[in-house]
């Protein structure tokens, strides 16, 4: 009984091996028209890395993390959620801010200088950089994400928006 079942079992993964080996190339669906090696990535960031950045406001207070990007049905994304407030994220409450209101900034934060300052390159949601790209270093044309972002609010601005809430649908 054994031998039998062992039997069928080893007939029936040949069959099924023989016919995706007989599949030619012509068969297969094709989506991918650029080879991986060539696609370019400048001016585009994994939302992956988006997530956890440093939000600041203009006077380089911390206002919190980016905890969630929201995306329309069509991929663009119309919201970032900031996580504001508490302490090592016990307390903490979630706002919702237009994703256009929000500046990216590729400069580290300098703890003594205000972020307004012209030497800093920022780019805004819309995609233009602003300041001066010369001050960018090679690797960090490279990144797939900017060093922080900038939005223009101060902490207890931020306490009175109102808290978003996830829907449990």
């Amino acid at each position: 009984m054994f031998a039998k079942t062992m039997t069928v079992g080893v007939l029936g993964a040949s069959l099924l091996a023989t016919a995706a080996f007989a599949e030619t190339p012509a068969n297969k669906m094709t989506t991918n028209t650029v080879a991986p090696s060539t696609m370019q990535h400048q001016g585009q960031w994994r939302t992956s890395k988006l997530v956890g950045l440093n939000v600041y406001n203009q006077a380089n207070e911390k206002l919190g993390d980016i905890n969630e990007l929201l995306v329309d049905n069509s991929g663009r994304i119309q919201g970032v959620v900031i996580g504001v407030g508490g302490f090592l994220g016990v307390g903490e409450r979630d706002v919702a801010v237009a994703f256009d209101k929000i500046q990216w900034v590729n400069q580290p934060v300098s703890a003594n200088t205000a972020m307004n300052r012209p030497s800093s390159t920022t780019t805004s949601a819309s995609g233009t950089t602003t300041g001066s790209a010369s001050s960018m270093t090679t690797s960090d044309a490279d990144r797939w994400y900017p060093d922080h972002a900038v939005y223009n609010a101060t902490k207890d601005e931020l306490k009175s928006v109102p808290e978003f809430k996830y829907s449990n649908k």
